[in-house]
């Protein structure tokens, strides 16, 4: 006894096998254009990698993309430029990144908690300002923070950097947004009843809550403080006081007379990479993108 298929009744919805295909055009265009994305940030990365393999010689005689000889040599002669120079570069850097950061990963949560769960007069005044501050570019500040750190007397000291990073109107913008959508404004009153003061709610309830966000905050301005320039340039005249980025400037400003020191600038630069890379690695497990991640859940 055969079956007839009973006929679909006008004006309803094609079925799933009948819809139709997605062109293989229309998939293949994001690709290529993620392909090209990567080459074009990659390719400098990789260039550097296989330069800082070669000598002074085969730098520039060989093919750009052909690994040299000379890697040990050239780690060795970076780390002995200068009595250790480069050393206290990275640890100054470091210094630069680490402490900059982390405090202004601190700074910039308080201010977004504050922002996103209390009420106070002027709140949004202070929110807007703070976009205006993510607008505006970085270096129109420089010379503004060196002539208010000569006249307090810090300038060409390590504050003169520091300092400067503590406030980040980006992260406090983000530590905002998080905080607004990962602490549920529930279990902050309900920590109020149980008798906590707004301290211990933010440290005990509103902290572990934002976590994600926090090492978020963190890398982005550890980064940006790592690879930074212009500041430490203006504030900064002691050579032994530089982070990488002066440091390895001017090895590149002396390498128009001695051009053996290109060599030192790129396996300089190749070896500044690694701490951003073990920095993500480390703190990639603490990097969630779902903004509920450490709330209740239930």
């Amino acid at each position: 006894m055969s079956t007839a298929t009973a006929p679909r009744p006008v004006g309803t919805r094609p079925l799933v096998a009948e819809r139709r295909r997605p062109r293989p055009r229309a998939a293949v265009l994001p690709t290529v254009a993620l392909i090209l994305g990567a080459l074009y940030c990659l390719v400098p990365v990789v260039w550097v990698l296989v330069a800082s393999t070669k000598s002074s010689s085969e730098l520039f005689s060989t093919f750009t993309f052909l690994p040299g000889t000379g890697l040990l040599d050239n780690l060795g002669d970076l780390f002995a430029y200068g009595d250790g120079q480069y050393g206290q570069w990275a640890l100054n850097s470091l210094l630069f990144a680490g402490v900059g950061a982390a405090a202004c990963t601190l700074v910039s949560t308080m201010a977004g908690y504050a922002l996103a769960k209390y009420e106070f007069p002027g709140r949004q005044v202070a929110f807007y300002a703070i976009l205006g501050g993510v607008l505006l570019p970085g270096i129109t500040l420089a010379i503004p923070q060196y002539l208010l750190m000569s006249k307090i007397g810090l300038a060409g000291t390590y504050w003169s950097v520091l300092l400067p990073c503590l406030i980040s109107p980006f992260g406090i913008f983000l530590a905002r947004v998080y905080a607004g959508s990962a602490v549920p404004t529930e279990t902050i009153e309900a920590a109020r009843i149980d008798g906590a003061n707004d301290a211990r709610v933010f440290v005990s309830v509103a902290l572990p809550m934002m976590i994600p966000g926090m090492v978020t905050v963190f890398l982005l301005q550890f980064v940006g403080i790592w690879n930074n320039f212009l500041l430490p340039f203006i504030m900064l005249s002691d050579e032994r006081m530089y982070p990488l980025t002066v440091g390895l400037y001017t090895l590149l400003s002396k390498g128009s007379g001695t051009p053996s020191l290109y060599t030192l600038a790129i396996i300089g630069s190749a070896v500044a990479i690694i701490p951003l890379v073990v920095m993500m690695l480390v703190l990639q497990r603490y990097w969630r993108l779902d903004l509920i991640s450490g709330g209740l859940k239930g």
